[in-house]
């Protein structure tokens, strides 16, 4: 008996780490390009399309999924928009955003346009791509975007 609740403890344990990675989302550039660490208010510039460029001078080409709930909420912290305000907002922006339906569709968008940056789960990380430090920290630290 004492051998079963110590079984379903730790299967409990093991069921909500999961479900606690299974969000993460991370931001993600080409990798020939240089920045590897953006703090969050750069980041929101870019993802609003007040910044154009990176400090290289290369053209910053945003990638989006189409639907994300996890990677909507990051962004509408990110930029400080609700749900509605980002809808007419990526609406306003269809000509400039690059969207696409999954992260393997971002990471191939990201890796073959040099300027290229993008949102993609923490899991679907591939070495195609770079992963940006935001303030500093990496997927999974606690702080970075939506923890």
């Amino acid at each position: 008996m004492k051998c079963h609740r110590i079984l379903c403890a730790i299967a409990l344990v093991v069921c909500l780490s999961a479900t606690g990675f299974a969000h993460h989302i991370a931001v993600v550039t080409n990798r020939d390009n240089p920045v590897q660490n953006l703090s969050s208010a750069a980041l929101a510039k870019i993802l609003k399309g007040e910044t154009k460029k990176w400090g290289n001078g290369m053209e910053v080409s945003l990638v989006l999924h189409k639907s994300s709930p996890d990677e909507n909420r990051a962004l509408e912290r990110l930029i400080k928009m609700n749900e509605q305000q980002l809808k007419v907002f990526l609406q306003a922006h269809k000509d400039s955003i690059h969207l696409v339906e999954s992260d393997a569709e971002v990471i191939e968008a990201v890796a073959s346009s040099p300027g290229a940056l993008g949102l993609v789960e923490a899991h679907s990380i591939t070495e195609r791509i770079t992963v940006v430090r935001v303030d500093g920290k990496l997927p999974l630290e606690s702080g970075y975007l939506t923890h």
